[in-house]
């Protein structure tokens, strides 16, 4: 999916349209990062590697191996807007990512059951670097401009070229993404070239600037709505550039990665969801991050690999 993530109702529509095009020409449909599918004038001719759970694979490849997470905190995450503008937002979502976090976790080896015609995803995940950028491309970024701050990051040398890894454009609550940060996503992936090479990256801003349509809670279960709330948006997009990096080999039939499929759904949580509810326990703290669909047992949202699935 070239772009992603969850907007309330406003991805609930998204959906319906998206289940009614899939119906009508569903082999034309592909993701475009953004959590839904475009059509496009071509066949589609899957690559046989699992089926019969709920997902198709389509030839391309997915990311083996260890992958590395490199983030760019864009913006004022000193004292910005929001009280979540913050070096706590920064220590939260790195110690998320760190060793101890999602790599290898039960929630994020659910990925391993994706796989190309050489191996599987690994499972593992780990944060390799990050970086700052005090607004070089405005308040106002475009999606090219979003590309734009990564290859600024990587040619200037503050982060280095990777192409086994995702870099996450973090933006603080007063950074606007114009394609439709807050009305039609809340984050999104996709790849580009960067200095002749397949680079792999993500947006996700602070959700505290729209908390009604991208977080699940402000009563959060580490006290920082928007860290919490990025937590669930970077797993969903982590996983979805693991098993779906160039947007051509993990997706449904309506252009749905794995990740769409089970988009603010929770399972079963410890606490009511509104009010500090959490499903996860990674490196000592706990989240609420949503389920992701197992490419297995007919296939499922689950919390953990080979776990319960659930429908919600």
């Amino acid at each position: 999916m070239r772009k992603l993530m969850f907007v309330g109702l406003v991805v609930l529509v998204a959906f319906s349209l998206l289940e009614a095009q899939s119906t009508r020409n569903a082999r034309h449909v592909v993701p475009t990062g953004k959590g839904w599918g475009v059509e496009v004038p071509r066949d589609i001719a899957p690559l046989v590697v699992i089926t019969g759970n709920g997902i198709n694979y389509h030839g391309g490849p997915v990311i083996k191996g260890t992958m590395k997470a490199y983030f760019i905190w864009y913006g004022n995450w000193t004292n910005g807007p929001h009280a979540s503008d913050s070096q706590t937002t920064v220590n939260l979502l790195g110690s998320l990512f760190g060793s101890s976090g999602l790599n290898g976790s039960s929630y994020f080896r659910i990925n391993t059951t994706y796989g190309d015609n050489s191996g599987n995803v690994s499972g593992n995940i780990v944060l390799s670097g990050s970086t700052t950028d005090n607004y070089s491309q405005g308040t106002g970024l475009t999606d090219a401009r979003v590309q734009s701050v990564v290859s600024s990051a990587i040619t200037s040398g503050r982060l280095p070229k990777d192409t086994n890894a995702i870099y996450f454009v973090l933006t603080s609550s007063d950074v606007r993404e114009t394609s439709g940060f807050c009305t039609r996503y809340c984050g999104w992936h996709t790849r580009g070239t960067i200095s002749g090479s397949d680079i792999k990256f993500s947006f996700v801003g602070n959700p505290d600037r729209c908390s009604s349509a991208c977080e699940a809670q402000t009563v959060s279960p580490n006290g920082d709505s928007g860290a919490d709330g990025m937590a669930s948006i970077m797993a969903h997009e982590a996983e979805e550039t693991a098993t779906d990096p160039d947007l051509n080999a993990w997706y449904d039939s309506g252009g749905a990665e794995n990740a769409d499929k089970c988009a603010w759904k929770w399972g079963p949580t410890t606490g009511t969801v509104g009010n500090g509810a959490y499903n996860q326990t990674l490196a000592s703290r706990h989240w609420l991050i949503q389920m992701n669909w197992e490419n297995s047992r007919g296939g499922g949202c689950d919390k953990v690999l080979g776990g319960t699935f659930y429908t919600q």
